[in-house]
């Protein structure tokens, strides 16, 4: 058993073996360079189906608790309450998604944290102006998110470097190499240019549909447009993986972590 230089143990395991396989392919996978003589044999190549597993894993159940389920609960509430009462249950259910995570001591995922702060300005702002300024500040947002994702190139810190780590595990040294610097690079701008096509697609929504109609139509439209997006940024970083050399390999946390 070896421990990399982030600070994370690599288990040996023996090629082409099952057990080596389903453990490498677990939620805690890492990319590493392949053949190093550091990383043992519990390799596994890289291949599209398994690079989506892993990405659903670590965060399909945060995006479901901080974005699915409070838009459900917004339309559930809309249509048989009322806009405030939407409102309200949407904020009291982001609020209890944290909660319960506080006092189970369990990690705040950052997509959830990202999530209260949005809604928490939101109500404030729905509450004191109505339903269309409730649904116009994150369309406010996510133009932010595009200039963010903007200047983070124009000071040489792409933002899906900084995100990269939250998805998939990389080995110390591999984020430094000229050719995935050009993919963070890359990614960050084609994501600048999502988060705009995410809230020109809102906006135009808003001002031309009813308001329950909009609110059935902006999840699925913005899924879509998400989804589309992390299929072209999981085949672009696959030829970049490949290109590069990059395995699996499996890990875990050393004790010191736990």
């Amino acid at each position: 058993m070896d421990v990399l230089p982030n600070g994370v143990e690599l288990r040996r395991c023996a090629a082409g073996t099952s057990s080596a396989r389903s453990r490498v392919v677990g939620d805690q996978a890492m990319l590493v360079a392949a053949g190093g003589e550091a990383h043992g044999a519990g390799h596994v190549s890289i291949s599209k189906l398994r690079v989506l597993k892993m990405v659903g894993r670590r965060s399909l159940p945060a995006l479901v608790e901080a974005t699915i389920i409070p838009s459900i609960l917004f339309y559930v509430f809309l249509v048989s309450v009322g806009p405030f009462a939407a409102m309200c249950a949407t904020l009291a259910w982001s609020y209890g998604a944290v909660l319960r995570r506080m006092l189970s001591g369990q990690r705040i995922p950052g997509v959830l944290q990202l999530s209260v702060a949005g809604l928490t300005v939101r109500t404030i702002v729905g509450l004191v102006s109505g339903t269309f300024m409730y649904f116009l500040q994150p369309v406010a947002t996510t133009l932010a998110l595009a200039l963010v994702f903007l200047a983070s190139l124009r000071f040489g810190q792409p933002m899906i470097a900084r995100m990269a780590s939250d998805f998939c595990p990389l080995e110390s040294g591999i984020s430094g190499r000229p050719a995935v610097i050009r993919l963070f690079s890359g990614l960050t701008l084609m994501w600048a240019g999502v988060h705009l096509l995410s809230a020109g697609t809102t906006f135009a929504m808003l001002v031309s549909l009813p308001t329950t109609t909009f609110v059935a139509l902006k999840s699925f439209v913005s899924l879509a447009i998400t989804i589309s997006a992390v299929l072209l940024t999981v085949s672009w970083a696959m030829r970049t993986a490949r290109s590069e050399n990059l395995v699996f390999a499996a890990v875990r946390a050393s004790p010191s972590e736990n």
